[in-house]
């Protein structure tokens, strides 16, 4: 950023999110690769890569034409970075600044500076060709939804009816939903303290109210103090399905077994004076949900442990009730992480469901008779929803399936004997089933 406290030029914007892209593109996490980034880059940055992504399908599509033999990453990013912000007529760009700030952010990175002759040329072409070279493209699938081919099969397998609607809503940007802490104020109240501070927002769901655009945490009325947390809809639908009924038991043991970053744990406690053991196998994910409730006034045992091997962390004594929020695809939340369709591959599908099978049948043995276990994902994934829980019921007479959303999927309303959703709400990919162990 320059001395006068301007914008960063384009060309520097383009050559860190060339940087970035190449990162994800290598296996990288759109997470880790953006911070990364010069810290006074970084917000401009993250938003460019992120648009990017949206349009990783296309882009690549015509870089193809444009360009059949694949050149050096570096160069090919920085090449795709540029198709994919400005292959749209209305893209965020003037189209030729565009290309003249790629070809100097080229000419001005090492990795690319050989080829920087070689982008213009391609660029300059495709700005002469445009029409004809998007029409090319259209008839591939992967170009038309900017999603991986077999992640768009599996999809019109599962959900033959809603397909279409799950991947143009991957492809927008997630709102910014709040949780209001209900310990320190209402709903209606916190939402009237946004309206009296300018802020513009609606109700989603119980607790939570949906910004009309996003703001840093640092502007959000009350979010230092703990009066309210960052959290989408659809995953603030956790802790109330757990505790439904029990809200108010005392003594109830808890169990958060995969709980970073811990905004399922702190809601659990925002609801009920519960005794909650969150788990995270990774310390330094363990200290970012202790500071999530140090924020919010709240506490809970904190354990950098192994969900799937018990012996290690367990003190014998069964829960009343335990929420398995399992490691997944991430698939459902693909419109607030668009790096994810980008990372995953058809294998880790199988080996995460496999992941998740060993998790509930390591975990249900923990659960007092009479006690709830909820099975939740981030994912719209069957083999990761219904077909998991299918299959532990067929295996656990005891269990019992009782009324849960199931799959929430982008757009979509829950199917079946499901929890009424809010109609109007806004929400990721989830899915959730609320299991009741019997006498056996």
């Amino acid at each position: 950023m320059s001395d006068t406290g301007q914008a960063p030029a384009l060309w520097r914007q383009l050559q860190a999110g060339a940087t970035a892209l190449a990162a994800i593109r290598a296996g990288t996490s759109g997470t880790a690769a953006i911070e990364a980034v010069p810290i006074l880059l970084r917000p401009g940055v993250q938003a460019l890569v992120y648009a990017a992504l949206r349009e990783l399908g296309r882009a690549e599509a015509l870089r193809q034409r444009l360009a059949p033999r694949k050149p050096p990453p570096a160069a090919d990013a920085l090449l795709c970075l540029a198709l994919a912000l400005g292959w749209r007529e209305d893209g965020p760009y003037e189209a030729h600044t565009l290309v003249n700030q790629a070809v100097e952010a080229a000419k001005r990175t090492e990795a690319t500076h050989a080829q920087a002759s070689f982008i213009n040329a391609c660029l300059r072409r495709f700005l002469r060709e445009r029409a004809a070279l998007v029409a090319q493209t259209d008839a591939d699938p992967v170009a038309q939804w900017n999603h991986p081919r077999w992640w768009i099969a599996r999809l019109q397998r599962e959900a033959p009816q809603q397909w279409q609607q799950i991947l143009q809503a991957n492809n927008r940007q997630a709102p910014m939903t709040l949780r209001v802490n209900v310990r320190r104020n209402s709903v209606a109240d916190y939402l009237a303290q946004l309206q009296a501070a300018g802020i513009t927002a609606r109700r989603n769901g119980a607790y939570g109210l949906t910004l009309a655009a996003p703001l840093p945490v640092s502007q959000i009325p009350g979010f230092a103090e703990g009066r309210v947390s960052v959290q989408d809809a659809a995953a603030q639908l956790a802790a109330p399905l757990l505790l439904q009924g029990q809200e108010d038991r005392a003594g109830l043991r808890v169990l958060d077994a995969c709980a970073a970053p811990g905004g399922k744990t702190a809601h659990l406690l925002e609801l009920a004076d519960a005794q909650v053991t969150a788990l995270d196998v990774d310390p330094a994910r363990c200290r970012r949900i202790e500071e999530t409730l140090q924020r919010l006034g709240l506490q809970a045992r904190v354990l950098a442990a192994d969900a799937g091997q018990p012996a290690a962390w367990w003190d014998g004594q069964p829960f009343d009730a335990i929420l398995l929020d399992a490691p997944c695809t991430a698939s459902g939340i693909v419109r607030r992480h668009p790096d994810v369709r980008w990372l995953r591959r058809e294998s880790d599908v199988a080996q995460l469901a496999a992941q998740q099978e060993r998790l509930l049948r390591t975990l249900w043995p923990l659960l007092k008779p009479g006690g709830r276990l909820l099975y939740c994902t981030c994912s719209v994934f069957r083999s990761e929803g219904a077909e998991q829980i299918q299959a532990f019921l067929a295996h656990n007479k005891e269990a019992r399936l009782l009324p849960s959303p199931g799959h929430l999927c982008p757009t979509l309303a829950p199917e079946g004997d499901a929890v009424t959703d809010n109609q109007l709400s806004d929400h990721d990919g989830f899915y959730y089933a609320l299991l009741e162990k019997g006498a056996g």
